[in-house]
């Protein structure tokens, strides 16, 4: 019987409602570059894809992950042929802000529904390679006080697809891998990952199915 049910959080729980590029070209011209969203897109995915994870800890990273964001903003940047006069620090302090703020992510349409339809019945937790900000966006949802379990890689150290971090998660709903069960929308951080650490899966793969398949197997 699954007594734990663990949620990825950015494209799972929530989306943005608008594009990376947008928000990193309108924080530039606050500062005054002004660069174009698009290039600020490619750019972006480009920096993703070719970043390494943060360095691995026995516990929480000190910078929670600020130091990597901030190397990886000035990739993007750097793709972009930035504007020489702006002021990276600045910049990316206030950009760091930016994906805290109220209005700027949006949960899925079902969202609401699965967590509300799921309290009670199993213990709720999150899992995500994400960094402290996390909380912040959950509050700012008003999803917060559904779940039982926040666990999030700059705190643990780790990211998925590695078994500690769903091992701490584990640890803290206090159930075993056997009766948790995972749901994301990455083939290896969410799928493998949580595979590999024995725990159940369901593979989020909008639109052909969405969060609201899981209430099915409750």
């Amino acid at each position: 019987m699954t007594r734990a049910v663990f949620f990825d959080a950015a494209g799972t729980l929530f989306r943005l409602t608008r594009s990376v590029g947008w928000h990193y070209r309108d924080v530039a011209l606050r500062h005054g570059a002004d660069l174009r969203e698009d290039d600020l897109d490619r750019a972006f995915r480009w920096a993703w894809r070719d970043a390494r994870a943060p360095h691995e800890t026995n516990g929480a990273r000190p910078d929670d992950d600020r130091g990597w964001w901030r190397a990886l903003v000035g990739r993007v940047l750097d793709a972009c042929g930035s504007a020489p006069g702006l002021d990276r620090d600045a910049y990316f302090s206030e950009l760091w802000s930016e994906f805290t703020r109220p209005g700027v992510w949006e949960l899925f349409p079902e969202t609401l529904e699965v967590l509300a339809a799921l309290k009670g019945r199993v213990r709720l937790g999150v899992i995500s390679n994400f960094d402290s900000r996390l909380r912040t966006i959950l509050l700012n949802l008003g999803v917060t006080e559904l779940f039982d379990d926040i666990v999030i890689s700059s705190e643990v150290g780790t990211e998925k697809p590695a078994a500690r971090i769903f091992s701490a998660a584990l640890v803290r709903a206090g159930v075993a891998a056997s009766e948790a069960l995972h749901i994301g929308d990455e083939p290896e951080a969410d799928w493998l990952g949580a595979e590999r650490a024995g725990l159940l899966v369901f593979r989020l793969r909008r639109p052909e199915n969405s969060l609201r398949d899981v209430l099915e197997l409750h």
